[in-house]
Order: structure tokens, then C-alpha cells, then sequence
């Protein structure tokens, strides 16, 4: 489905926020793998921002590394693309609540500064282009007005 031409699947009410028991009810994913704690701003069909708060306490600091603990830059593409996630859901509706997304294509990964406890990442997500069940998205990762990491990655969505 196009959401350019076929508006009736797009969700009516105009979600502009959701908080973790909210993420929990949108996408499957679950601790260790949740990379997401609140989406704070969301434009329908068009761009998200999430939140994660960087903590000591995940579970890939312990090997990641050890005397300095930096976020795999491939864990900070993925909350990227759970913010997208969540905005694709808010755009569908409750009938997309669960479905699982998969990662199709990441071009452009670029890791600009390190990420370390204590960050508050912000994830800015924006929509490319969607067609059918696939959706492609701009992201930056930004940590005290600076980018950390910026990346272009398609997902497929699909029942599970």
C-alpha cells in the first residue's frame, strides 16, 4: 500500500508521544534488545524522536568495553530504527501492534563521536519513502546537540 494514495489504513488519531508501557504495547522488542525508553515527538506517516537513556548498567558494557564503555554503533542503528518503528505503528493503527520489522538494507552508517553512560541519546528519525511494507528512513542519533551517528536503513514489516 502507498501511503501517498491509500490514506484509509493511516491511523486517524494524531499520536504525538509515547511513553515505555506505550513502546512495550507497539513493537516485541524486550530487554536486553528494547533500545528505545520514550518516543517524545511524532509527526504521522513523516518523523519521530525517541529517547534512550544511556545507562552503565546494559548488559554490552561489561564486554564493550570494560575500562571504557562505548554503545556499539550498530545497537545505536538499531534504536534508530525502533523510534521508526514506533512511528510506523502510530501510523497504522492498533491492527500493526506487534508485527515484526526487518532490518533490509543500512547505507551511510556514520559513527561521529562515541556514545557513554550517562548519554541522553536522541534519535531523530525522518521517512524517506514507503511502498507496500517496506519503509525507508533518515536517522541521526544526537547526544548534547551533537550527532553521534547518522545512518539511511529500510525495514519490511510483516505479521508474525
Amino acid at each position: 500500500m502507498n501511503m501517498q494514495t491509500d490514506k484509509t489504513s493511516v491511523a486517524t488519531t494524531a499520536a504525538t508521544a509515547a511513553d515505555i508501557r506505550r513502546i512495550l504495547q507497539m513493537i516485541p522488542h524486550r530487554y536486553p534488545m528494547l533500545m528505545v525508553d520514550r518516543v517524545i515527538e511524532m509527526r504521522l506517516d513523516a518523523s519521530a524522536i525517541g529517547i534512550k537513556n544511556v545507562s552503565i548498567n546494559e548488559p554490552f558494557f561489561q564486554g564493550h568495553f570494560p575500562s571504557e564503555p562505548v554503545m556499539p554503533g550498530v545497537l545505536i542503528v538499531e534504536a534508530m530504527a525502533q523510534t521508526a518503528a514506533v512511528l510506523v505503528v502510530s501510523t497504522f493503527g492498533s491492527d500493526s501492534e506487534g508485527k515484526l520489522v526487518y532490518f533490509m538494507s543500512i547505507d551511510g552508517a556514520r559513527f561521529r563521536r562515541p556514545v557513554v553512560p550517562g548519554d541522553r541519546l536522541e534519535l531523530h528519525v525522518a521517512k524517506v519513502q514507503s511502498r507496500a511494507n517496506v519503509w525507508k528512513f533518515a536517522g541521526k542519533a544526537i547526544v548534547e546537540g551533537k550527532v553521534a551517528a547518522e545512518a539511511t536503513f529500510a525495514a519490511m514489516i510483516r505479521d508474525r
